[in-house]
């Protein structure tokens, strides 16, 4: 715990454990490794021996086993969810000229693989009760320009896929899911990533299927798209030195994290059932504190990647839960339209008002394998205090 009038610093993940100052902290990956480390391991071992590092049979094998997971009958395993999202926009032809519609409540990494193909990114709020993209807001953007909607699910809650589905196949769009937290969820009876013409998704380390570094993986059902996505992760090449396609860049995944996924793989639906569970408690034990629960899941399945409340004067409540060692986050605290590096898309303060809020109030408690109920009820206890 830090001392009295001392700044509590963020944890630091290292060898599958966090170092942090906090009894709490946000995040520990150390319960879930000692779980698979035997499997794991010998993946890691079996990889380091064979001496076939990037690509290869390693990473076929993880697409398979990940593109049955998701319903799918191709994924494309690249080097990071951001590289995923960036050749997936391009293998659909996404480029100069065209517009991209997305949510200013997500990650920077959405709208930077937009404008990475030289296309531009196109805010609609979020809705107030999901937080993910409004549909009906995001299609009153729709302009002659609009290519594609790329909405997110957004701390694993799956978004309004039948909705965005509806209005892609009326105004000719794509539908790309961002579905980098949102392994395993459905909207309705269909898992994310299988609805979209093309899903990206992100294994960090903190995902709920995270790799020993960085990974992603793009899914279709379409062939013609998957051969591209295959090329543009190579440089755009299909023979080498033989560079056919624009926006080719170095993405490709690595044989150790591929072997690292495919031993967690099958523990994922298991650790999605935890997840809810932990999610589920959460409910209860902050249930009439003066915050914001997340709305009900309803007919989807939420996989709670981050479960969030919203809570006026959230500094001072992060503040005060980390004096109690209690490390919080917040995802995301500054709407994207609002960033600096987004600047010159010439939007301002006051543009999406429900983005805005929810940057000002939403607080990220732990969530992970290996919270007990006693660190949730101290959690709990701490927002009761501070609230």
């Amino acid at each position: 715990r830090p001392r009295r009038g001392q700044a509590a610093q963020p944890g630091k993940i290292r060898h599958g454990r966090v170092s942090t100052p906090y009894r709490i902290p946000f995040v520990d990956l150390g319960p879930q490794y000692r779980e698979v480390q035997e499997d794991v391991e010998a993946a890691a071992l079996r990889v380091l021996r064979s001496g076939w590092y990037v690509l290869g049979p390693e990473v076929e094998a993880f697409e398979s086993a990940f593109a049955k997971a998701c319903g799918v009958e191709f994924c494309v395993g690249t080097s990071s969810g951001t590289s995923a999202l960036q050749i997936a926009l391009a293998a659909h032809g996404i480029g100069p000229g065209d517009e991209v519609i997305t949510t200013p409540f997500t990650f920077i990494a959405t709208a930077e693989s937009i404008r990475a193909v030289g296309a531009t990114p196109v805010f609609a709020d979020a809705d107030a009760t999901t937080w993910n993209l409004d549909p009906a807001k995001a299609e009153a953007a729709i302009t002659t320009r609009t290519k594609a909607i790329l909405p997110v699910h957004l701390h694993g809650r799956p978004a309004d896929l039948s909705a965005f589905e509806s209005i892609c196949a009326k105004h000719g769009l794509l539908l790309i899911e961002d579905a980098a937290q949102a392994h395993l969820a459905r909207s309705g009876d269909r898992i994310c990533g299988s609805v979209g013409h093309s899903a990206c998704f992100s294994f960090y380390p903190a995902k709920n299927l995270g790799a020993c570094g960085e990974g992603g993986a793009v899914v279709t059902n379409d062939p013609t798209v998957a051969r591209r996505l295959r090329m543009l992760r190579e440089f755009g090449s299909e023979r080498r030195y033989v560079n056919e396609l624009a926006h080719g860049t170095n993405a490709r995944l690595e044989s150790l994290q591929a072997a690292i996924l495919a031993a967690k793989l099958p523990h994922l639906a298991s650790w999605t059932e935890q997840r809810r569970k932990l999610a589920s408690r959460y409910r209860e034990l902050l249930s009439g504190l003066a915050l914001t629960l997340p709305a009900p899941e309803g007919a989807d399945t939420h996989v709670w990647h981050v479960f969030a409340v919203m809570v006026a004067d959230r500094e001072r409540v992060q503040a005060e839960l980390a004096r109690c060692g209690i490390q919080t986050s917040a995802h995301y605290p500054i709407a994207l339209h609002l960033q600096t590096s987004l600047a010159s898309l010439g939007y301002k303060s006051g543009d999406f008002p429900m983005a805005e809020r929810l940057s000002r109030e939403v607080l990220s408690l732990p969530l992970y394998l290996g919270l007990t109920d006693e660190m949730q009820s101290e959690v709990a206890q701490g927002l009761s205090a501070c609230l």
